[in-house]
């Protein structure tokens, strides 16, 4: 595993371009592993670990394969914490609708451990408009294990897709790349289409709701085009394969002019 030494008060100074600063509140011993970015404190409490997704396991879901290094990803997480105080921390929603607390977590001695998972590869950056946190640090985090081929970089089930072949990952949690072809504005949502087909191409919707955010962050939709980015997000159909952007995060802007 990766060290990642990072006190807690230099996570908040750092986090601060970000869109919302960190608020400890309560600690705990943490009891069970219950996968990659979840675990159960001695309590009862159950966090899921927010920013971030680890290799899933089934959990008793039928007919769900488990992830590739889904064990590893687990095993990572208990070395970090298993058996050991932890801090919580919330910089958006504290609790999701499983009843889980969504918090960042730190150990005694100030390692963030959100940001160990992602600098050893053992999760990815899995943000939402309402939790967006120490989102920058963490795509810092995940491009740089990305480059350095840890953990899951070196798997292809994890490998960013390409959005000319996105319709094969339908229903799944994808990184994908490609060239902007057009935006076009429309009143009720924003079409970032991939070519010329918009009926079939791969395309990033954002909701009229949602483009505040992006304006807020300085993030004009319409100069993406001819762009070359990234989005991840869950891949869905809807004239071809989709990702709805929420928040600005989820789009990294890959080209420089």
């Amino acid at each position: 595993m990766y060290r990642l030494f990072i006190p807690f008060f230099l996570l908040i100074v750092a986090g601060a371009g970000s869109a919302a600063p960190l608020t400890r509140d309560g600690s705990g011993r943490v009891a069970t592993i219950v996968d990659g970015d979840t675990l159960i404190l001695d309590d009862g409490r159950e966090i899921r670990l927010v920013g971030i997704q680890a290799p899933k396991l089934p959990l008793g879901r039928r007919h769900f394969k488990t992830w590739p290094l889904a064990a590893q990803a687990k095993q990572a997480l208990a070395a970090l914490t298993l058996g050991k105080e932890v801090t919580l921390s919330y910089g958006g929603r504290r609790i999701d609708r499983y009843n889980r607390l969504l918090a960042h977590l730190h150990d005694r001695d100030g390692r963030w451990i959100q940001g160990e998972l992602l600098r050893g590869g053992m999760a990815r950056v899995y943000s939402f408009a309402d939790n967006r946190a120490m989102v920058a640090e963490m795509l810092t985090l995940e491009r740089a294990a990305r480059a350095a081929r840890r953990g899951i970089w070196r798997n292809r089930f994890y490998r960013i897709r390409d959005a000319q072949d996105a319709a094969r990952d339908i229903g799944g949690f994808q990184l994908v790349e490609g060239r902007v072809f057009a935006v076009a504005p429309r009143r009720k949502r924003t079409y970032i289409n991939f070519s010329a087909d918009w009926r079939t191409d791969f395309t990033i919707t954002v909701a009229a709701r949602a483009r505040r955010l992006f304006r807020a962050a300085g993030l004009d939709l319409a100069q993406l085009e001819g762009r070359r980015i990234r989005v991840r997000g869950w891949v869905k159909s809807y004239n071809g394969p989709t990702i709805e952007a929420t928040h600005p995060e989820q789009i990294e802007i890959l080209d420089a002019r």
